[in-house]
């Protein structure tokens, strides 16, 4: 193997160490003076909790440098609108772009937690658990229940904190039908990374 190849293969095997660290360093300056506390600690809980999963779980089961990619993106999104609100992330020049008055940043936070269909079906084939078909109709349907879940969750938490902690957790800014359409980003955010799923064929020993 020549050098060039040497070096190119260790960096694709150190790409999920490079991802978590740029993750940490942001996350860390993100815990700095959040917007609101309570409502940081409360959007921060699924970000650890899924980070620690899969740090825990790496030496035991490693997914493609597609999959850790595409799980990055919605650590990254997650994590800053939990230190400024979703609905105040300074995002205004993609509303500008669109012609609205509303802040976009949730429906691209949503859209992210869609990519985490690709490395569910991922895991389920690599296992064996079932063939790419039925393990993208099961990533598919995971990631829409998981989008209900968490519109029940974000309703619960606003009824229960209440006040201006309860109203920028929710986040619907004035949308009745905000749910909705947070749970159409999430359905859209896993169609395309199942398309991109059945593009690269993950299905071997991660790259």
């Amino acid at each position: 193997m020549s050098a060039h190849k040497s070096l190119k293969k260790s960096a694709a095997t150190m790409l999920p160490h490079y991802l978590a660290l740029t993750f940490l360093t942001l996350f860390s300056a993100l815990a700095v003076a959040p917007v609101f506390r309570e409502v940081w600690l409360a959007e921060i809980i699924p970000v650890v909790l899924i980070f620690a999963g899969l740090v825990i779980t790496y030496p035991r089961f490693r997914f493609s440098n597609t999959a850790y990619v595409l799980m990055f993106l919605w650590l990254v999104c997650h994590t800053i609108g939990a230190h400024y609100t979703f609905a105040n992330v300074p995002f205004d020049w993609v509303s500008q772009l669109l012609g609205t008055e509303r802040n976009m940043f949730d429906r691209l936070a949503h859209f992210t937690i869609g990519l985490y269909a690709f490395p569910i079906a991922e895991w389920l084939v690599r296992r064996g658990e079932c063939p790419p078909k039925l393990a993208s109709f099961f990533a598919l349907s995971t990631i829409m229940a998981v989008a209900a879940g968490y519109e029940i969750f974000e309703w619960w938490y606003a009824m229960i904190a209440g006040g201006d902690a309860g109203i920028e957790f929710l986040g619907s800014q004035g949308d009745i039908w905000d749910a909705q359409k947070d749970m159409l980003a999430d359905t859209l955010g896993a169609i395309t990374a199942l398309v991109l799923f059945f593009t690269l064929k993950p299905y071997g020993e991660p790259e």
